[in-house]
């Protein structure tokens, strides 16, 4: 029962805010420069959505910064491993030459135990460092692709009439439904990597 009335009252507020936005779309109708009645004569409301994972994997910015990152990665890396490969080497020597009594003294034995252990913390700083780095890049990298879109929507959307522009992506997919017609992606990429080629 609860729940009958539950939806019932759903419902009606759905239908409500449907018969107000159609009321404030006709009161504007008056004036024809009114960009959402323009969208709604169209029979859409001024909404857009893009999607986000398409605009990651074509707009040339966002490529060639992840490209930049991915680069940046794979140096980190090679620095890295070649680090704890001759960390490894010269771990391994010196425990050969503790199986075999090689040191002349406890205190070369000791001296050179803790060469290596220094070696072992200068790699794990040296890992911290450029995952930190690289962190920053990234965070870097998220900003200005934020403020380039946020920036290009706030002049497209007016000049197309649209009210409000959402996001939608596979992983965090907040439109659960929408007619293609409202999938601006397209078009908002297009401006973005022509506006992107100029620079």
């Amino acid at each position: 029962m609860t729940r009958t009335l539950s939806f019932a009252t759903a419902t009606v507020a759905l239908a409500a805010v449907a018969l107000m936005l159609t009321q404030c779309a006709n009161k504007k109708g008056n004036n024809p420069g009114d960009s959402p009645v323009e969208a709604s004569v169209k029979g859409k409301l001024p909404i857009a959505y893009v999607n986000v994972d398409t605009l990651l994997a074509n707009y040339q910015f966002a490529k060639d910064a992840n490209e930049e990152l991915v680069k940046g990665q794979e140096d980190s890396r090679l620095k890295v491993n070649s680090r704890a490969k001759q960390l490894q080497e010269d771990a391994s020597l010196f425990e050969s030459k503790m199986r075999n009594n090689a040191f002349l003294s406890r205190e070369r034995a000791e001296q050179e135990q803790n060469r290596i252990l220094a070696q072992r913390k200068e790699l794990e700083d040296l890992n911290q460092q450029l995952s930190n780095a690289l962190l920053t890049k990234q965070q870097k990298f998220n900003e200005q692709l934020r403020d380039t879109v946020n920036r290009f929507l706030k002049i497209y959307a007016p000049a197309h009439h649209y009210q409000m522009v959402l996001s939608t992506n596979t992983m965090n997919d907040n439109v659960l439904y929408a007619a293609p017609g409202y999938d601006v992606t397209k078009d908002v990429l297009q401006q973005l990597n022509a506006r992107y080629k100029k620079k």
